[in-house]
């Protein structure tokens, strides 16, 4: 039974997996390598003509945290925006440990991240996101 003031939660806390320079750098050009020759060809698209609405302008990738995130550029052409740009989620891995990832999507309310894949290797993760269709931008 928890002492007084301590928390009720009898789980230990998760010990994140730390992350090597060598895996980071893998990661990150299988990533580059997605992006420029598949991502981004089929995603950004030319600037409407008379835009009304957001549009994707850049899909990028990068460390934050303990996390790798993808992630994709909007613009806002409306005179109504509250920003000429946002960024927008769509893919995290989080590592595991041993050169393994967990993969996630983010959920159509961007408020909620769900898992879809446990233990995957970095080239599994970079299909995943290639491929399935829950990884649209």
């Amino acid at each position: 039974m928890a002492k007084p003031g301590e928390p009720w939660n009898i789980r230990p806390a998760k010990k994140r997996a730390s992350v090597t320079a060598s895996i980071k750098a893998e990661v990150e050009t299988k990533a580059k390598d997605l992006i420029d020759n598949v991502l981004k060809p089929k995603y950004v698209l030319p600037q409407p003509v008379e835009a009304q609405f957001n549009y994707i302008t850049d899909i990028g990738a990068k460390w934050y945290r303990n996390y790798f995130y993808f992630f994709s550029i909007y613009a806002c052409p409306g005179p109504n925006a509250l920003s000429p740009t946002f960024e927008s989620k769509f893919a995290r891995m989080e590592p595991l440990g041993g050169g393994k990832f967990a993969l996630y999507f983010m959920r159509y309310t961007g408020k909620e991240w769900v898992g879809i894949g446990d233990a995957l290797s970095v080239d599994e993760c970079m299909k995943a996101i290639r491929d399935d269709e829950w990884f649209v931008p």
